[in-house]
Order: C-alpha cells, then sequence, then structure tokens
C-alpha cells in the first residue's frame, strides 16, 4: 500500500509499505527500499530491526490519519493517507462555482457529524466521518463556505452516491 506522509509544515514524501511476511515490511522511501521487522512491543510502542540496528519507535495516534511518531529522540508530526482515503475524499473535489454537493464514494456507516447547518467551514475542514470497510474516513468540505444541509445523521447507512452535505461557497452567500 502507498502513502503519503508529511511532517506537519515540511517536505511530503511518498512512501510504499509492504508485508512480506509476519513481522517483515519492505519500506520504500524516495525510491530506496528497506526491509524491516517491526513487532509490537507495548500499546503504542514498536520494536524495529533495520539493517541489524533495533530502536524503538513510539506512535501516538491523533484521530484520523495525524499522528505523532518518537524515534531516536525527535517527534515527528505526521499525517497520512492512504490510496482508499484518497479515493473517498475524492468527490469532495471543487467545482468552480455554485453549491458543492459531497456524496459517499462507497457505501458506509455515518459515524459523526462534525458541526451544524449554518456553520462556516474551510476547505478542507472535516464536516462527517464516514466509516467504510472498517475504517473511518473524514470527508471534508470541498471548499470555504456554509454548510446549507447536511443529507445524514449519526448512525445512517448510506450507499455509494448518497448525498452526505452541500456547502454554498462563501461569494455566494448573502
Amino acid at each position: 500500500m502507498n502513502y503519503q506522509v508529511s511532517e506537519k509544515q515540511g517536505e511530503s514524501l511518498r512512501i510504499g509499505l509492504r508485508e512480506i511476511g509476519e513481522g517483515q515490511y519492505e519500506v520504500t522511501i524516495g525510491g530506496e527500499t528497506v526491509h524491516v521487522d517491526a513487532v509490537r512491543s507495548g500499546r503504542t510502542i514498536y520494536s524495529v530491526i533495520e539493517e541489524g540496528q533495533q530502536f524503538e519507535v513510539v506512535v501516538d495516534e491523533k484521530g484520523g490519519h495525524d499522528f505523532d511518531v518518537l524515534v531516536g529522540g525527535r517527534i515527528f508530526h505526521l499525517e497520512s493517507v492512504d490510496e482508499r482515503t484518497r479515493l473517498l475524499a475524492g468527490p469532495a473535489a471543487p467545482v468552480a462555482t455554485g453549491l458543492q454537493t459531497v456524496a459517499a464514494a462507497m457505501p458506509g456507516k455515518v459515524v459523526k457529524v462534525s458541526v451544524p447547518v449554518g456553520t462556516a467551514v474551510d476547505g478542507g475542514q472535516g464536516i462527517v466521518v464516514l466509516e467504510a470497510m472498517k475504517m473511518e474516513n473524514e470527508i471534508p468540505s470541498p471548499i470555504d463556505g456554509v454548510v446549507v444541509e447536511i443529507a445524514v445523521r449519526e448512525g445512517d447507512t448510506v450507499e455509494a452516491g448518497s448525498t452526505l452535505f452541500i456547502v454554498e461557497p462563501t461569494a455566494d452567500v448573502d
């Protein structure tokens, strides 16, 4: 699986992660591939061996796709979006003008509605959290604007193509 990982306010890297055996991974970063052994040794602690060197990695999930990772005394603040999440967010891409209707990319269950109708939102701000295939995916507003309709409630099951919410661009709001 490929991931886009970036340190907050930092350089973005594409990382490939492929499990090649139990606890054995092939990691590709910037075109260079390394093999690592990784074993969970605590709730958030992993013991990792890379090229004969052992080190601990502490992973603190911040929710969604945000993580703080402590490696070798350095903390990295990471945001990771896998291919599947990128596809789910795809329908949220902005259209030049007018109301923006955001639909579910696949069937799922609404686990959270983050804002009520009438809320001013920024492009990229999470509006609905949809659980699909046992993963929670935050569906963002495609534009800066005002939420004019939320077509779902927490607990609803939606089909692919079902409207989740509608945002009116800020420039169109009187």
